[in-house]
């Protein structure tokens, strides 16, 4: 497995715990609170933090444990980086249709950041899912 490919392994679980532990974070401070009024602020910023810090220690902790035979970036790792990045940004524009209709509708901040916050989610995990498929079958 490639040093690339090991990476969107690490990122895609990643993103996976994080925004995961995000959501049980806020249901959790749902009690007898309406979901809009809850304190949604400082988790958010721990769960991007924590995933940045997480991306970083993981990629460094696999290649101790099992390192790459070569870090060097080939044209086909560019040309699957720029495929997922193509289609995740395509997602990415589409997905945030909803915060602009939510901003247009005048919705609680807590709907508009968090709807924001899932269209990145998806847009990650399927730029991520592509990548990751693609060094398996090929483009």
């Amino acid at each position: 497995m490639s040093y690339e490919e090991k990476g969107k392994w690490i990122y895609l679980l990643v993103i996976l715990g994080t925004y995961g532990a995000y959501v049980a974070v806020i249901l959790s401070r749902t009690r007898g609170v309406p979901l809009a009024e809850v304190a949604y602020v400082s988790p958010m910023l721990w769960s991007i933090g924590v995933s940045i810090v997480l991306s970083i220690v993981g990629r460094i902790v696999v290649e101790i444990a099992k390192p790459s035979e070569s870090y060097k970036i080939d044209v086909r790792d560019r040309d699957i980086n720029r495929f997922g990045e193509y289609v995740g940004g395509t997602v990415l524009g589409v997905a945030m249709v909803v915060p602009f209709g939510l901003v247009m509708l005048e919705t609680d901040y807590f709907w508009i950041a968090n709807a924001i916050y899932a269209a990145f989610v998806v847009s990650a995990l399927t730029s991520t899912c592509l990548k990751l498929v693609a060094y398996r079958r090929g483009l």
